[in-house]
């Protein structure tokens, strides 16, 4: 099942001169390999479509299950001297979570509902999170 990012994941980040950090926090143990496997380099900055202008380095944070990218050339020269309206790494951490996420089967029952409504699908109060699931489809 595709899902996005923010399901499984949040993030955190921050800015330093013209470059953005942005880290990926796989809420379970089990939701890690998922973002190891799917969250590469070259898909987290085709999603930014030329904003990202330098080059894009991932390193893995097994401790944490987290995934940190050092993104140079990401915020219009540096916060303090760009014309663009929030360019700080916060603003680039929060567009992430829309990355579209094939989750394995088997991992699909372990989504909290309270993410499965953030991505858009109703949630009835007594409704298992297999049944929400099945409601919003494949």
């Amino acid at each position: 099942m595709q899902v996005p990012l923010r399901c499984i994941a949040h993030t955190r980040s921050g800015d330093k001169g013209n470059t953005s950090n942005i880290a990926v926090f796989a809420y379970l143990p089990a939701f890690y390999p998922v973002l190891q496997e799917q969250l590469t380099v070259e898909r987290f900055k085709s999603r930014y479509a030329g904003l990202i202008k330098g080059k894009v380095t991932r390193y893995l944070a097994h401790n944490l299950e987290a995934l940190n990218f050092v993104c140079e050339g990401a915020l219009g020269g540096g916060v303090s001297r760009s014309l663009y309206l929030d360019n700080y790494g916060k603003a680039l951490s929060s567009a992430i979570l829309d990355f579209a996420i094939l989750l394995p089967n088997g991992l699909v029952s372990l989504v909290d509902r309270q993410h499965l409504c953030a991505a858009g699908a109703t949630v009835p109060s007594d409704a298992s999170c297999q049944a929400v699931l099945r409601g919003i489809g494949n």
